[in-house]
């Protein structure tokens, strides 16, 4: 089976693995270090919360792309992960927590870039002059877009988070988390 792989940060890779290993298409999904910084021979969930070594908490999603589409993932990371944000995820602050999206193949970039734009400009208000709507004013000054804050980059390296961490909330279901994984598991189902 052909898949393809993507990376997203936003918070706890705890739930993100979550979520994402209930969507239809994903194959698998693995939380760990996003592009670390300097010496990370001994990276560990410690290290990088605690900003020794600099990296972001994130996944890696396996997915099959004839059962699912990347707008379809980035639209459940931008529903649980706020793109708007610099580094606060609901409890979660500092910037090992940013919305990020990781990419490898630069066939992936435009469709990234596209939704990145979509997400920008989403709800923007419009332009007005007093009580007229203006539409396409090229006089117009105004800041339409809305300031996204996550990130999109290459991906340098992913290195997966010691065992004690991979599907942590499976292993410990009574652990309480910023996003109502039940609810979202009922959302899946009525559709």
């Amino acid at each position: 089976m052909y898949t393809k792989r993507i990376y997203f940060s936003g918070g706890s890779f705890y739930e993100l693995q979550a979520v994402f290993k209930l969507l239809p298409g994903v194959v698998r999904v693995t939380a760990g270090y996003i592009n670390p910084h300097g010496d990370y021979s001994n990276i560990s969930y410690e290290a990088v919360k605690n900003a020794s070594i600099h990296s972001i908490f994130g996944v890696e999603v396996e997915f099959n792309p004839k059962r699912t589409d990347l707008s379809s993932l980035l639209d459940i990371l931008f529903a649980v992960a706020d793109p708007y944000s610099e580094s606060v995820q609901g409890p979660y602050e500092g910037p090992m927590y940013r919305c990020g999206v990781y990419y490898q193949h630069g066939e992936d970039l435009p469709q990234l870039e596209l939704h990145f734009s979509f997400a920008a400009n989403r709800g923007r208000p419009p332009a007005t002059c007093g009580d007229e709507m203006v539409i396409n004013d090229p006089n117009s000054k105004a800041e339409l877009r809305r300031p996204l804050k996550a990130r999109l980059e290459k991906l340098n390296n992913f290195i997966p988070a010691e065992e004690e961490h991979q599907d942590y909330l499976m292993k410990h279901p009574d652990e309480n988390t910023w996003v109502d994984i039940n609810r979202f598991k009922e959302l899946l189902r009525l559709e």
